[in-house]
């Protein structure tokens, strides 16, 4: 919005050249979403306290977990409308990419929406069924994959793999299964990882920052050429993007740190998972998305493991699944689990990164 209403007058006052920089509008678009979600967290946590909507905790696991029930959850509206607000302001309206990525945070933020009310309806954990919750993800997922492919550049359907330099092949019409697959585990990953107090908005923090910086060199023809990684044209307005939710989520986390007073819910996780998974399809880091959300991928693995081995032998590999409860009932403090799983993150964002250059 400001890059329509704003930069026209530079040729009245050059003032007015700063925003078409990208990095002006991404670093305000990340301080607009923070102080938003800052702001408007106590007047959320508030009204979801006087309509009742608390989260019910799952009875099998970890004893400590009881005393949170009745934390106002949905926090993930909060989350949500601090992104779109600032996206709307910042980011520039005419790139398809903004749309896309609008359309993504907002849908599956509905159907986390629908599954969070109906857990606060029958007081239980359990939401919607799997089939239902599965049916809506792969229906956004398959909109969002056909217009990303109607919309296709020359490198939209070729698969890159770090640390080598060229594609690994052409997925051609197998793009849009590839993508919707993606798109619906990634959003699936970020909702197992939402268990602890601030665990999976600090690791979307970690994620969004390396989105960022990603974002930005993918559409940034000189670096993206310099570092040997496909060009993106107008791809780096999802640095603008990458940087409201990290502002965003970084308010969320001042009110989402143990103990929780406002929980995300499966309309935070769901939304911001798989808005994760579409930036990694825009900006062709598919592949690299496994090591940037390398923690996402172990919870995700840690609960397929435990039910494969269960169904398969009658024995359990992990004392709980997700992976960070069973940390938890090995004795370490909730808090641990968090802030190791943090830097954990961080080493997995470092590491992706390093990729850009070891090719």
């Amino acid at each position: 919005m400001v890059l329509k209403i704003f930069y026209p007058l530079v040729k009245y006052f050059t003032f007015f050249n700063i925003f078409q920089y990208v990095t002006f509008r991404a670093a305000y678009a990340a301080i607009t979403a923070l102080l938003l979600a800052f702001l408007l967290g106590p007047w959320m946590i508030r009204k979801l306290k006087e309509v009742k909507l608390g989260q019910s905790i799952r009875k099998d696991g970890p004893k400590t977990h009881l005393a949170k029930s009745g934390t106002p959850t949905m926090g993930g509206l909060l989350i949500i409308f601090a992104i779109v607000v600032s996206v709307l302001i910042w980011e520039d309206l005419d790139n398809p990419y903004t749309w896309i990525l609008l359309m993504a945070t907002v849908g599956y933020g509905m159907i986390g929406f629908i599954d969070d009310l109906v857990k606060i309806k029958r007081k239980e954990s359990g939401g919607i069924s799997a089939g239902v919750k599965f049916t809506g993800q792969i229906l956004i997922s398959t909109m969002i994959a056909v217009i990303i492919y109607m919309n296709r550049n020359p490198v939209t359907t070729l698969l890159y793999v770090p640390f080598i330099k060229y594609p690994l092949l052409d997925l051609s019409y197998l793009y849009i299964p590839f993508a919707v697959l993606l798109l619906v585990s990634t959003s699936n990953a970020v909702n197992l990882t939402d268990g602890l107090d601030g665990l999976a908005i600090g690791l979307i923090i970690i994620v969004g920052i390396t989105f960022s910086i990603l974002g930005y060199i993918t559409g940034h023809k000189v670096v993206a050429r310099y570092l040997q990684i496909p060009f993106i044209k107008h791809s780096w307005e999802i640095a603008v993007y990458s940087l409201a939710l990290v502002g965003a989520s970084i308010g969320f986390l001042w009110y989402n740190a143990h103990p929780a007073e406002i929980m995300m819910g499966d309309t935070g996780s769901l939304s911001l998972g798989g808005v994760l998974g579409v930036i990694a399809l825009i900006i062709k880091k598919e592949i690299l998305l496994v090591i940037i959300g390398g923690v996402f991928v172990i919870e995700a693995l840690s609960v397929i493991i435990q039910v494969l081995s269960f169904k398969l032998t009658g024995k359990r590999v992990f004392k709980m699944a997700p992976i960070h409860h069973h940390f938890e009932l090995l004795g370490w403090a909730e808090s641990k689990v968090v802030i190791r799983f943090w830097i954990l993150g961080g080493l997995f964002a470092l590491l992706s990164l390093s990729t850009l250059k070891i090719q």
